[in-house]
């Protein structure tokens, strides 16, 4: 009888110790203990066990350590205590602070922060030549003024390999001196520049992309909300999809955009996108431009939000916030107040539907509410029209004849370089108008008599 092979053992997961400072000047979206719960989820989806948390409140951070020297004294002793590998804090912390808090805790221990980890998550999810190329670039971006030491490790965790001492220890280890340190900026320097003309490409080719699906009079919907809120659930249950899923934080990264029918036989092309998250990091944001388009290119935003969750409330206002950070802030919004398989009285999420405008509840696991969400998409998409008032340069002639072709024209004036036209378009329409559009009760008029 042949001996069976052992199967092999997963490697000891490290062990992270999580830093909370709440800043008294400072407004932060979730309480303290929130967004510490939440840190130890993004830990955790990071592959890492948290053994322990210590918090302090501050009018403003230590310019050397962040937290206080006190605290830094009782972190060290408590890192001892629970043999933490890396310490973990929720704010993004300068190199400066890294650098003493490093030297503090000793060299066997890493100290990263939110972007960092954040980041890692990134670099495991990243499964496209696009994906990974954004990630990339955000890393890069991140560890160069990070950079004291040798940077060989954070090179092998391009694209999201190398192990996690790679990943997340490009910066933890004792390097060469100054004189190397220059060259490896350099060579950072231009593999940013190298990444950055190659994700204008991925921009320039989804430009295209997109200007198809335009032309082929298909409006977009794009599944925005708070990372983990369900959003490819709903695309798998709408399209009758295979997007992964995974009860986890930012578990789809690459955009995925599959055809829906609403009712009366209409269609549509629904694109799953990014989660997002409170102190969502500017460098993700610069570069995932190419991915982000995506949102600010629809005609309807679909925010799915976690009514189940205790904050669903400041999550939402999260996802506002970036919307109104990358610009897509002017599109037209319905709101699908997902997970009510979860709430002990679903009826509740009736009573919260007012605080959300234009919302439905449903689950999109169980497919309750999903028929009261297509009618209602469909009827913004083609049936709710729009008061406007537009001036467009004759060099825009696909969009004066849209308005045609689309909208209901009520007035039109003909101007030296191009024509005023006012009238009522379809909702799914209001994005592509909104640069040339005129302010309303005659303020352009005003402001040229001024």
């Amino acid at each position: 009888m042949a001996k069976r092979t052992p199967a092999p053992t997963a490697p000891p997961r490290e062990r992270a110790f999580l830093v909370g400072v709440e800043l008294v000047a400072q407004k932060s979206l979730l309480p303290l203990k929130d967004s510490l719960n939440e840190l130890a989820l993004l830990a955790d989806t990071a592959g890492l066990d948290v053994v322990g948390q210590l918090t302090q409140r501050l009018a403003h951070p230590n310019p050397e350590t962040f937290i206080g020297s006190g605290k830094v004294q009782e972190l060290r002793a408590l890192v001892e205590e629970t043999m933490a590998d890396v310490v973990i804090f929720d704010d993004e912390l300068s190199p400066r602070h890294q650098r003493e808090l490093e030297r503090a805790l000793g060299e066997n221990v890493r100290v990263l922060d939110r972007t960092a980890l954040i980041l890692d998550i990134f670099a495991q999810h990243a499964h496209t030549k696009a994906g990974m190329l954004q990630v990339e670039l955000a890393q890069y971006e991140y560890y160069l003024p990070r950079l004291t030491r040798a940077w060989t490790h954070l090179a092998r965790q391009a694209g999201g390999g190398g192990g996690r001492a790679g990943r997340m220890g490009g910066v933890g280890l004792r390097g060469p001196g100054e004189t190397q340190l220059e060259v490896d900026r350099r060579h950072i320097r231009r593999r940013i520049a190298h990444l950055k003309r190659e994700l204008e490409k991925v921009r320039a080719h989804r430009m295209r992309y997109r200007a198809k699906r335009k032309r082929a009079r298909l409006p977009t919907v794009a599944l925005v909300g708070y990372t983990n809120a369900g959003k490819s659930t709903l695309l798998n249950r709408l399209a009758g999809a295979d997007v992964y899923v995974a009860d986890q934080l930012f578990a789809t990264l690459d955009p995925t955009t599959r055809r829906v029918e609403l009712p009366g036989g209409y269609l549509a092309l629904f694109t799953d996108t990014v989660g997002f998250i409170q102190k969502l990091p500017t460098t993700l944001v610069a570069a995932f431009h190419a991915t982000l388009e995506e949102i600010t290119e629809a005609n309807l935003l679909l925010h799915v939000v976690d009514i189940s969750h205790p904050n669903a409330l400041l999550q939402a206002r999260a996802v506002h916030e970036t919307l109104e950070q990358i610009g897509a802030d002017h599109i037209p919004v319905v709101t699908a107040l997902n997970k009510v398989d979860l709430l002990s009285d679903p009826d509740n999420a009736r009573h919260t539907l007012r605080d959300y405008p234009h919302a439905v509840a449903i689950s999109a696991l169980t497919g309750a509410g999903i028929p009261e969400l297509l009618q209602m998409i469909q009827r913004h998409l083609y049936e709710t029209y729009t008061p406007i008032r537009v001036r467009l340069p004759y060099q825009q002639g696909q969009l004066i004849s849209l308005f045609h072709e689309s909208g209901q024209v009520e007035r039109i004036e003909h101007e030296r370089g191009g024509v005023v036209m006012q009238g009522r378009i379809p909702g799914r329409l209001l994005a592509q108008f909104s640069a040339w559009q005129i302010p309303p009760n005659g303020a352009e008029e005003r402001k040229k008599e001024t």
